[in-house]
């Protein structure tokens, strides 16, 4: 008997200390937002130049009814101007891009396996400026694109071109879609918490190389695709218990949550093949966010006592014009809610994983411009919503971190 408590004693013992060890490696406050940073190639094209843009590259211009539908797409969706890495003089030299089913993947891999951690470095490198600390005391990088997959991957070509020390931890994410720029925030805030004195960098970098292409009179989704996507890279910094005297934060990350919509398979793919990346999507996206959107509201929010979707700042992935209608429709939200949404969407297009980020960033400079908070509306408590293939909707709980 004395020996059993002996060895119950040892290890109780050992327990205690293990959970000791443990509680030492954890952070002690939420996961922060401390710096944003974003970028776009130089190439611009406006969308009311776009139809006739497009349908003259692909060498299209004979199919006018699809113009038409071109058109009149490009004058619902909100968009004033769109980024895009490929140019007329790429197109010409890679004329299997241009078409809707020419192999290309060979050509289109070529560009992006360099380009997507050139347009992720540019978005990076304004982050880290911000953030003011060594680039030397980054722990961690996660990676985020839906183009370009290769071995080593974007992340490893991200942490030679940064400089960043080879023990950095890193995470791949590929061929996620619209719905990651919420899930590089749920992992970032996981590895904030959960490993001491971490200094996350986050980057989204999307590039439509990938998912361009000629018309087609039976594949409609692809010119809606073509109407809708942009290029651009976005980064943050995260992690627990700032340095005050250098460190600023923007946002608590309070909680994160990742659900596939019920009744949506099939509504928006995306599938490699020898052509690139064909994008498939079906009319009833915006109905089912619809359906689903106040129930993952109330799961994250009622616990915090808040019911009023209005008392919230908004950072909605802007999928297209009809999904932030029904969402407003839905939740009564009042006109300017989704202001720094729409304003995105119109100056950028949808770029994907990336879009999120940027909008936080106008949340953040129109903090500066009214002072306000960081919200610029002087509201304490945030939502971001990511929505993409699966039907996949990522929702993350922000509370203000600079009132």
């Amino acid at each position: 008997m004395p020996f059993q408590i002996e060895i119950q004693d040892k290890t109780i013992s050992e327990m205690a200390y293990l959970a000791k060890i443990r509680e030492t490696q954890r952070a002690h406050g939420p996961a922060t937002i401390l710096a944003i940073g974003t970028a776009n190639p130089p190439n611009c094209i406006y969308q009311s130049d776009f139809t006739d843009y497009y349908f003259q590259v692909t060498k299209s211009e004979h199919m006018t009814q699809l113009k038409a539908k071109l058109q009149r797409i490009c004058e619902k969706s909100m968009i004033k101007k769109r980024h895009m890495h490929l140019t007329e003089e790429i197109l010409k030299e890679n004329p299997n891009i241009s078409t809707y089913k020419e192999p290309s993947l060979n050509a289109r891999q070529d560009m992006l396996v360099e380009e997507v951690p050139k347009l992720g470095e540019k978005a990076a490198t304004k982050a880290i400026k911000e953030w003011a600390r060594p680039k030397s005391d980054i722990t961690h990088l996660i990676f985020c694109t839906t183009s370009g997959v290769d071995m080593p991957g974007a992340d490893y070509q991200l942490l030679k071109l940064l400089g960043l020390k080879p023990s950095t931890k890193r995470f791949m994410l590929y061929h996620q879609g619209c719905f990651a720029g919420g899930t590089v925030l749920r992992l970032a805030k996981d590895l904030a918490e959960n490993n001491a004195g971490a200094r996350v960098l986050v980057v989204c970098s999307e590039i439509t190389v990938v998912t361009f292409r000629g018309p087609n009179e039976t594949h409609l989704d692809s010119l809606v695709g073509q109407a809708l996507f942009g290029d651009g890279a976005s980064s943050v910094i995260v992690g627990s218990d700032p340095d005050p005297s250098i460190e600023r934060p923007l946002f608590h990350l309070v909680s994160a949550s990742e659900t596939i919509l019920p009744n949506s398979e099939g509504a928006i793919e995306g599938h490699l093949r020898e052509v690139g990346l064909t994008f498939h999507l079906k009319e009833n996206v915006p109905e089912l966010i619809g359906e689903n959107i106040e129930r993952s509201l109330g799961e994250e929010f009622h616990a915090l006592g808040i019911r009023d979707w209005n008392s919230l700042f908004w950072v909605a992935h802007p999928g297209g014009p009809a999904i932030l209608n029904r969402i407003e429709a839905t939740l009564g939200l009042e006109r300017g809610k989704l202001r720094a949404t729409k304003h995105v969407l119109s100056e950028y297009g949808n770029m994907s994983s990336a879009c999120v980020l940027f909008i936080l960033d106008e949340m953040r400079k129109w903090s500066a411009e009214e002072g306000k908070g960081t919200t610029g509306e002087g509201l304490k408590w945030g939502v971001l919503y990511g929505f993409g293939p699966g039907l996949t909707m990522e929702t993350i709980v922000l509370h203000s971190a600079t009132r």
